[in-house]
């Protein structure tokens, strides 16, 4: 982080699961912001990174998360849903940053902002962790929400990924108005044999 620079941390959750949305976050931590449970969001466990969530929300400068329904999923695919998840998250930020930081190694221009693309950008700056916890909460939250709706393919569990609980769900049961029509698990194709 440069000093006197309002960077906003970008990060999104659920790329690779075959139900619902995308989420994406953008968060601006105020500068010397540190916390002792912190880290990649995939590394922390549910309840630290619910605990963690009302501290950044307190906290923050700005934040906000946005989320990418599967239907355009389908329509510009999980890369350009993810990007433009994210840069609709850093426009309904309070505050416009001076810089974005964006977890991954791929994006486009928003709005003439400057930005930084950081492999493993989660592990490495406090704001891109930030935006990783709560895209990652607020998806859990909507998949625990849809699996009151669909009981049958577990996603309080899996949140939607491709486990063996969910491919058998879609085996017995089909996809729902929530899958995502354009991911075609391996494990579901029709064989030969």
């Amino acid at each position: 982080m440069r000093t006197g620079r309002l960077e906003a941390g970008c990060d999104e959750a659920g790329r690779g699961p075959l139900a619902g949305p995308v989420f994406a976050a953008a968060v601006i931590l105020p500068e010397g912001f540190s916390h002792p449970l912190l880290d990649d969001s995939k590394r922390m466990s549910a309840r630290a990174r619910e605990e963690l969530r009302p501290v950044i929300e307190r906290e923050a400068l700005a934040w906000a998360v946005v989320r990418v329904e599967p239907e355009e999923i389908d329509r510009i695919n999980i890369l350009n849903a993810s990007i433009t998840g994210m840069q609709r998250a850093v426009r309904q930020l309070r505050v416009r940053p001076d810089f974005l930081l964006i977890d991954g190694n791929r994006f486009r221009p928003c709005d003439g902002i400057p930005y930084a693309t950081v492999v493993h950008g989660d592990a490495t700056y406090a704001s891109i962790a930030a935006a990783s916890v709560l895209a990652k909460t607020y998806r859990d939250d909507c998949m625990r929400a849809l699996a009151l709706e669909y009981p049958e393919y577990g996603w309080d569990r899996n949140m939607g990924y491709p486990t063996q609980e969910h491919l058998d769900a879609i085996r017995e049961h089909g996809w729902t108005p929530v899958h995502r029509r354009s991911f075609h698990p391996k494990a579901l194709e029709p064989t030969l044999f």
